[in-house]
């Protein structure tokens, strides 16, 4: 589900056709774009923050879809003469990448472990990612001759809290699909429409989901809401400082003002894979430049207990998203500091 109304098209092969649900600018511009692409067969790259709707948009832009996803290369032979979804593109190991390179270059696919030759097929392929492919091509993660090769029409979709006027029509949408007599109360959908959602659309459908099941009688109020979205009420909206604003940055001042739980908000959102390890390691490193390089003082800042410290070192090592405490301490704070 994306962010009802317009447009809507008809079933792709085994897929369900795409709701759009929305009017905001942001939104409506999104889909002139993906509709003049849709018109061509060029490679496309569709841009944002986990949990926006990338994959409803590809649904929209192309004319046909086999249900290849991830980055199982062994799918482009069942896509002849169609296309090919490949999501998280920016998870993609550099093998990988060599392997999808050589393929849009000759369009020949050979078969793992087959004597046949080489068979050439003509694929459309459209890629999305959360990840800025620019910054992974400096960093030598991802190969800038396979960026230009799939980043030939580039659709960016905005963060949930760049289109608030979204918001509304997609908590009205979720709580019609259960085809159920209850309404929202004013000042429960004036905090859902306050809160930043990081976790984006696929977070906001979750939270009206979970008031659906908790819900008793035909209103939902305040009371329903999980902590981390009704947390300071009658506070204005956090201001967003620029459009691309990371996603760690949005957790950090969540779990700094008070207003999200790391255990609660931040681990489940890692384990569904809406937060990527990049994510998770560029928070624990602002917040250790922030108790410069203390583990135990990110305890405090990030709102755990003391009895949290073992539990959340294991869990970033378990993950290979633990930060070396040692880059972010001064001569000074080293000589006089104690265990991390």
């Amino acid at each position: 589900m994306l962010s009802g109304s317009t447009p809507r098209v008809p079933s792709i092969g085994h897929f369900e056709a795409p709701t759009i649900v929305g009017n905001s600018p942001a939104l409506q511009r999104v889909l002139q774009v993906a509709s003049r692409l849709a018109a061509g067969d060029s490679k496309v790259l569709i841009t944002g923050e986990s949990g926006v709707g990338k994959d409803i948009i590809a649904r929209h832009v192309k004319g046909s879809f086999t249900g290849a996803y991830r980055d199982k290369v062994g799918k482009l032979q069942q896509s002849d003469k169609g296309t090919i979804f490949l999501d998280e593109i920016g998870e993609m190991s550099l093998r990988m990448q060599a392997m999808l390179l050589r393929f849009l270059e000759n369009g020949e696919v050979v078969p793992v472990g087959a004597d046949a030759p080489p068979t050439r097929v003509n694929v459309r392929v459209i890629s999305a990612t959360n990840r800025n492919l620019q910054d992974m091509v400096v960093k030598g993660t991802f190969r800038e001759d396979l960026l230009y090769r799939i980043n030939v029409g580039q659709i960016e979709v905005p963060p949930l809290r760049a289109r608030r006027d979204d918001i509304r029509p997609l908590v009205l949408h979720v709580i019609g699909r259960h085809a159920r007599p209850i309404a929202m109360d004013a000042e429960a959908m004036d905090a859902l429409e306050r809160y930043r959602w990081p976790g984006n659309v696929r977070e906001l459908q979750n939270v009206v989901e979970q008031m659906l099941a908790l819900a008793d009688g035909d209103r939902m109020g305040t009371e329903l809401l999980p902590p981390n979205v009704s947390a300071r009420p009658g506070k204005a909206p956090h201001p967003v400082r620029e459009r691309r604003r990371r996603v760690a940055d949005e957790l950090f001042d969540g779990l700094t003002e008070g207003g999200c739980s790391f255990w609660n908000d931040v681990y489940p959102l890692f384990m569904s894979r809406d937060l990527t390890r990049d994510d998770l390691r560029a928070l624990i490193r602002k917040g250790l430049a922030a108790t410069k390089g203390s583990y135990r003082g990110l305890l405090r800042l990030f709102g755990l207990e003391d009895g949290d410290y073992k539990r959340l070192l294991n869990f970033l090592a378990a993950h290979e998203c633990a930060i070396d405490f040692r880059e972010f301490r001064t001569i000074k704070h080293e000589r006089g500091a104690g265990a991390a």
